[in-house]
């Protein structure tokens, strides 16, 4: 990983994966996350505030996203991303926080940023994500991207893979997303054990003991899945259970 913590921005991102530019003040952080993002493939250059990176990109380096701490020492990272967009850098940006709450989340977003994660969620949600947003910005123009998905009270939004009940984020996992999103694209019939377990590991893979182990595995998923729905609506009841075969998405009701 480069660091230009004390170093002036004029290197160059390593050849090779998808390169990250990290901002954040913390130096321990800084470091822990990027060796982390680096083991998930990322080429990763690290900046302690926004003016380094300002400076990093000036001088023609690139970067494929660009991940910014909300508290930096200049600017907050919401106040660097209209810096950025006036300079005519265009790279796609998610915001990294220890600040949870809507309020925070549609800052950033109004803002410009494409993502708002929180730093709890962890590195393997980021770096998910930002090989998401990465992915989805090198798509020829004009190539059609689905943004969200609307169902009744749910909206998702797959290529974050982000889960949103009654407009609040459900902070699902990116496997805890891909199983809801199986049992939505499928919603009103019922999804077997095998076809949710496959959806997240390849196809045919047994876990637990004995053959049909995985049943346990998918009922221990979507217990946890349940209760972050019911964690925002106690009412939740949009996935039904079949006995011995797997699970359902509800329909929305029908308006009258």
């Amino acid at each position: 990983m480069t660091d230009l913590a004390s170093q002036p921005g004029n290197r160059r991102l390593e050849e090779g994966g998808l390169r990250l530019a990290l901002v954040d003040d913390d130096d321990d952080f800084r470091e822990v996350v990027g060796a982390e993002l680096e083991d998930h493939g990322f080429a990763v250059t690290s900046f302690p505030d926004g003016p380094p990176l300002l400076d990093y990109l000036a001088d023609g380096n690139e970067a494929d996203v660009i991940i910014l701490d909300w508290n930096l020492p200049t600017w907050n990272g919401i106040d660097l991303l209209p810096q950025l967009r006036r300079r005519g850098v265009n790279i796609p940006v998610i915001i990294l926080t220890a600040l949870s709450g809507t309020s925070f989340e549609m800052a950033a977003l109004e803002r410009g940023a494409l993502d708002f994660i929180d730093k709890s969620r962890g590195v393997p949600v980021l770096a998910r994500r930002a090989r998401l947003i990465a992915d989805a910005a090198k798509l020829p123009p004009g190539t059609p991207v689905e943004d969200s998905v609307d169902h009744g009270a749910l909206v998702l939004r797959p290529r974050l893979s982000r889960a949103y009940w009654r407009g609040v984020d459900v902070e699902l996992t990116v496997t805890e997303f891909n199983i809801v999103q199986r049992l939505v694209d499928n919603a009103g019939d019922h999804v077997t054990y095998r076809a949710i377990y496959d959806c997240v590991h390849r196809s045919g893979f047994i876990a637990g003991s004995g053959e049909d182990g995985y049943r346990t595995n998918v009922r221990s998923s979507v217990k946890r899945i349940r209760n972050k729905f019911r964690a925002i609506d106690p009412g939740f009841g949009e996935i039904e259970n079949f006995a011995a075969f797997g699970y359902c998405w509800r329909n929305p009701p029908t308006p009258a």
